[in-house]
């Protein structure tokens, strides 16, 4: 029963940072990072790296960035575009990266399924974004 409950747990943790990371992959860092350096959590080998204090500065710094740039409309569809080279692929490391210590087989599947969960939801969040951008007045985009 062990063991059953440890698999549902690596799929829930590969799985969940995907989805994350096609929303706002800099938060999921950033939260992964935080809990993984004050030991809230216990990252997997292959995640143990976002608990450096400098991976949580960057992520940091990029969220304080995202986050701004969300606010101004135009900007905001722009940054979701040149994202979607970005979250798509960092989601395919984070799952892959969270069930590395299985097997390589194990890390090649929740790529593949990581990659396309983070490109479901970013594909949701940008086309969302883009719609919400073609309202004329600017309470909906910062509420969005």
């Amino acid at each position: 029963m062990e063991e059953y409950n440890q698999i549902i747990q690596l799929i829930a943790l590969s799985m969940g940072v995907a989805w994350a990371s096609g929303i706002n992959l800099y938060a999921t860092i950033l939260t992964l990072g935080i809990a993984g350096a004050t030991g809230n959590i216990e990252l997997p080998q292959g995640l143990q790296v976002l608990s450096d204090p400098m991976v949580i500065g960057a992520a940091g710094l990029m969220y304080c960035v995202e986050f701004f740039a969300d606010k101004i409309p135009g900007i905001d569809t722009g940054w979701d575009i040149m994202h979607t080279f970005i979250r798509v692929p960092a989601g395919v490391l984070l799952a892959a990266g969270s069930v590395g210590d299985l097997s390589t087989a194990a890390a090649v599947t929740a790529g593949i399924f990581g990659g396309g969960m983070a490109l479901g939801t970013h594909s949701v969040k940008a086309g969302s974004r883009a719609l919400i951008n073609t309202s004329p007045e600017p309470f909906s985009n910062w509420t969005a």
